[in-house]
Order: structure tokens, then C-alpha cells, then sequence
């Protein structure tokens, strides 16, 4: 527990100490550059990936995507920076991407300690541990003194500690720096699990051969809400990605859809006819043209064809919308009034 702990502080005093004092403005930079950059994972299905003609793709991806396409109308105005999790606070503290659309955990210590700020959620998620089939165990609380695979500088490994210790177990953690090194390294029984957000131990399982040799235990060791992080200091900045993810939820909740948005244009809900630019000039206070949100909607798609596309049913991932349905359907995902 203590080189948890030890590792931990260890990387969060790294990312203070490089101080955070980046100028402000980034959406008139990210005009004149003529993309948005976006720090992403350096691999996870259904979050970011990259195919095998270097295109990538996922949720987070789609984030990236619907802020391109609100602020210049392409979708495709837009490159990605893969980044560990070591890597990727520093890199948007730094400025080497304008905005972070990589599965992050949105934490007080985060908003308050980095000078950078959570601009929404778009994916609630909790923490979990795979086990395989063959250990025999259908709970984590049959895990005590076993060793667990685990990366560093992440909520993981705290909210890990403070689930065994809450519990009166003991454990071993296994600190491996990279998420495919760690998987492969519990393939080779270094430890008897691995422990990460759930959606991520969902991907990794289903990039086995056999995925049905895998069980990934009942247990929430935490909460992760999942989503986009900006600098703090740029207010600017912040409203037009957290509108963006608002737009998405907006759209699905209106049963505006890729593709029916074109026929959604002569629909007589003045919800609609806001969110689609149709009325009430709701692009100017973001800088950007009336059409942005019908932009996103049109080229990226709303909330929930984005979770279908890249996490639901069709996928290898199969995930329930659960937590991540509208709020109409027993989920968490409410889009704010676009008025």
C-alpha cells in the first residue's frame, strides 16, 4: 500500500511542479491553425484507436470530431496526440494540445491543484478488476493477498487501496507503467488480476482470442466520470467544449439524429429550432456560427449514436448504455437547455 501511495504523490508532484500558466484564447489559436488538437489514449477500444490506415477512432475521438466540426464546420479539422497518463496533464498544461478528450477522471484534486478544469463528462464509468475464469473466484472480496496489475500516476491505483483497505484485505500491487504491458503481464500470470475503469477492462477483454476465459467481477471500487479537460483561465474556451458535449445529449434527447437533422430543420419545437440554428442566434455567445451545433450533429452524430457506434451492442465491446443513457431512461446523461 505504501508504494501506491509512494508512486502516486510521486507523479501528481511532477505535474504541479510544471506550473500551469499558458495563455488564454485558445479558440482564436485553434482558428488561425485551422484544427483543434486533442491529447487521446495511446490505444483503448471504443475510446481512441487507431485502424489499421492510422484513422482514428472512438468516443473520444467523436468528442474531438463534434469540436472540430462546431468551430469550423469540418468534422475533420482536427489531430489527435496519443499520451500515456503520465503524459497527459503535462501536455495540456503546456499547450501542446488545446484540449484533453482522453478518458480522464474528473477529481477535485485535478480541478484544484493542476490549473486545468473538467469541462463535462462523457462517459460515467467506474472502477473494476478482471480476474480469469480459471481462478475460480466470483467476487473481488476472494482477492486478499492476491497481486494486482495496476498503472501508475492514475486514480486507479488509490481508489484500489482504499477498496482493500475498507475491506480488510490485503493485496500486492504489480506497478506497470504501460496498460498493454499490464495486460500482458496478468496473460502471463504475473498477477491474479488487473485492475482499470470497467469500459477499459470491457475493450481489453474483448481484444482477446477467447474473452469468455475472462470475468470482469461485480465490484465498483469507485466512480469515474469520464470527460474532456481544458485549461483553467480561458472561460472562453471552457463553454465551448463543455456546449458541445450539451449539444450531443440535447440532440439525443430530441430525437435529432445524423440522419434525420436535415428533415429536423422545418420542426416546429422551438428546442429543436435552437439547438439546429434555426433560431435565436445561439452561436454568438460562443464565437461561432449559428449552425454549430447542426454541424456536430449532422457529421459527428448525438450522443447516443456515438456510444452505439463505438461502445454499444454492435461493437466487440457490447456495453449497456446503463449510467450513460438520457436521464428519460434511468441514466445520468441530461444535456443542459440550449435557450
Amino acid at each position: 500500500m505504501k508504494i501506491v501511495k509512494t508512486i502516486l504523490l510521486g507523479s501528481v508532484a511532477v505535474l504541479m511542479s510544471s506550473g500551469v500558466t499558458y495563455a488564454a484564447e485558445t479558440l482564436d489559436k485553434v482558428k488561425q491553425k485551422g484544427f483543434v488538437q486533442c491529447g487521446v489514449h495511446v490505444g483503448l477500444p471504443g475510446f481512441s484507436i487507431a485502424d489499421s490506415k492510422g484513422q482514428w477512432g472512438g468516443i473520444d475521438v467523436d468528442l474531438c470530431k463534434g469540436i472540430a466540426a462546431a468551430i469550423f464546420g469540418d468534422a475533420t479539422k482536427f489531430k489527435v496526440t496519443p499520451l500515456t497518463t503520465q503524459q497527459r496533464f503535462t501536455a495540456l498544461q503546456s499547450g501542446e494540445i488545446d484540449v484533453l478528450t482522453r478518458n480522464s477522471t474528473a477529481t477535485m484534486a485535478r480541478d484544484t491543484t493542476l490549473g486545468l478544469i473538467s469541462a463535462g463528462v462523457n462517459y460515467y464509468d467506474s472502477q473494476g478488476v478482471m480476474v480469469k475464469k480459471s481462478l475460480g473466484i466470483d467476487s473481488a472480496t476472494e482477492l486478499d493477498g492476491a497481486a494486482i496489475c495496476v498503472q501508475p500516476g492514475t486514480t486507479t491505483e488509490l481508489n484500489l487501496a482504499d477498496w482493500f483497505r475498507s475491506n480488510n484485505l490485503n493485496f500486492n500491487p504489480v506497478v506497470i507503467n504501460n496498460p498493454d504491458e499490464a495486460m500482458r503481464s496478468f496473460l502471463a500470470d504475473r498477477c491474479d488480476g488487473f485492475t482499470t475503469d470497467k469500459s477499459g477492462l470491457a475493450a481489453m477483454r474483448a481484444a482477446q482470442a477467447n474473452p469468455d476465459d475472462f470475468i470482469i467481477l461485480p465490484e465498483d471500487f469507485s466512480k469515474e466520470p469520464l470527460g474532456p479537460m481544458v485549461r483553467q483561465g480561458d472561460e472562453e474556451w471552457f463553454l465551448l467544449v463543455r456546449w458541445v458535449l450539451n449539444a450531443m445529449n440535447e440532440a439525443e434527447e430530441y430525437g435529432v439524429t445524423s440522419k434525420n437533422v436535415d428533415d429536423q430543420l422545418k420542426s416546429d419545437n422551438p428546442n429543436v429550432q435552437r439547438i439546429l440554428g434555426v433560431s435565436g442566434e445561439m452561436g454568438k455567445g460562443l464565437k461561432l456560427d449559428d449552425k454549430w451545433a447542426y454541424n456536430i450533429i449532422k457529421q459527428v452524430g448525438n450522443y447516443g449514436e456515438v456510444f452505439d457506434r463505438n461502445l454499444g451492442e454492435p461493437t466487440p465491446l457490447k456495453l449497456e448504455r446503463g449510467l450513460n443513457a438520457t436521464w428519460k431512461n434511468g441514466g445520468l446523461m441530461y444535456g443542459w437547455p440550449i435557450r
